[in-house]
């Protein structure tokens, strides 16, 4: 029964993706319009989100006790990292693909595929903890899991820290969040007509979001895409070990259920979208990236209503 419910509480996302993957198809949306979707949604609706969402539910008090569930997903992501190295030597991944490997092992969808379905499952109340979340993920992929990506390209010297990482790190989404923050702590507080556009604006990023990867699973030829090795040890890390990890480690840093469930949730997303951009620029093969992006988001469909299903039992 829960799996049931959980597959029907995502079904909508799936008709948004499909969609997105017709008009496709049907010439609506190319390259260029992908790039216009991604833009809306992290310049503009992702961070109006945040912003009305954690204002909402949100004060000084309940923000404070959250923020140590941090601990948890840093936690889980850096485990997750160390894992990718043994991981990857056991399954002799080949050479020029072992960093790629590794950044999509440990790192998450947490945006575009994780936030629309944490909405779906547990609603508005979960978007706190998807950016908690989002804000280990968004760390670690733009300094470990970029250097490791870089670390298959010729074209640029490797640097773990850098400029250009704060800039990537401090991306309008997460500044959004900080802004907000900051704005609870203070007390202070926003007319209602600004929070109510905040609110229409931000209610785009899931719909826009579930068009994008329409658009990005109609971007492969489906039917080049075949079971590998590769690709199995892939789908360990991103629905077993990364999830599984924070189940245990909620047993030594207990969080309330709705924390640990959307951790659980956002830890078993498919692999970051970022990731085929930032090989394609920095001489990785970005090919095969994007063929392990459209595998594991397709592959997401089935695994959350298990999870769902476990974690009524947990």
């Amino acid at each position: 029964m829960a799996i049931l419910q959980s597959a029907q509480s995502i079904f909508s996302i799936m008709l948004m993706i499909f969609l997105g993957y017709v008009l496709t198809s049907w010439k609506w949306f190319d390259e260029n319009s992908s790039k216009l979707l991604v833009n809306l949604v992290v310049k503009i609706s992702l961070p109006l989100l945040m912003i009305h969402d954690l204002m909402n539910n949100f004060d000084r008090e309940k923000l404070l006790t959250s923020a140590g569930g941090l601990v948890v997903p840093f936690t889980s992501i850096a485990l997750c990292y160390l894992l990718s190295f043994v991981v990857s030597e056991m399954a002799k991944i080949q050479t020029g693909r072992q960093g790629v490997f590794r950044s999509m092992f440990f790192n998450s969808n947490t945006i575009f595929m994780g936030l629309p379905i944490n909405l779906a499952l547990f609603g508005e109340k979960s978007i706190p903890y998807v950016l908690l979340y989002y804000i280990a993920n968004t760390v670690y992929f733009w300094t470990l899991g970029v250097y490791e990506i870089n670390r298959d390209g010729n074209d640029r010297p490797q640097k773990l820290f850098c400029l250009e990482t704060v800039k990537q790190i401090l991306s309008p989404p997460l500044v959004s969040f900080l802004l907000a923050v900051v704005m609870i702590m203070l007390g202070i507080r926003l007319p209602s007509f600004i929070m109510d556009t905040f609110r229409y604006l931000g209610n785009l990023t899931t719909p826009i979001s579930m068009l994008f990867i329409g658009i990005t699973i109609h971007s492969i030829d489906l039917k080049t895409i075949r079971i590998t090795k590769d690709m199995l040890v892939l789908f360990a890390g991103r629905f077993v070990i990364s999830p599984l990890s924070i189940l245990l480690l909620t047993m030594v840093f207990p969080l309330p259920p709705l924390m640990r469930n959307v951790f659980v949730i956002q830890a078993a997303m498919p692999v970051m979208t970022n990731t085929a951009i930032v090989s394609k620029a920095y001489g990785a093969d970005s090919e095969y990236v994007a063929v392990m992006i459209t595998a594991t988001t397709i592959a997401t469909i089935f695994v959350v209503p298990i999870y769902m299903a476990i974690l009524k039992l947990v």
